[in-house]
């Protein structure tokens, strides 16, 4: 049978809060596991988020502020 790429793009991204500076945060970040580097997790994590935040912030013109923290989603 087929694989169904739906389910294994979902299997493949984790989902993080984001708390900014500023006391904004932002639920259910997409972060896909392959852009995850092997050893520095968490840099990688919200080296992804950074660039996200400032792709959105380009296209919106009010760019974020910088991340306090990220949690992952249970």
């Amino acid at each position: 049978m087929a694989k169904n790429k739906q389910r294994d793009a979902k299997a493949e991204t984790l989902l993080f809060d984001v708390l900014y500076e500023d006391g904004t945060r932002t639920s259910n970040r997409r972060v896909n596991s392959s852009e995850i580097g092997p050893f520095d997790k968490e840099e990688s994590i919200r080296a992804v988020i950074e660039a996200q935040d400032k792709k959105i912030g380009e296209a919106s013109g009010m760019p974020r502020g910088k991340i306090k923290a990220i949690a992952a989603v249970k």
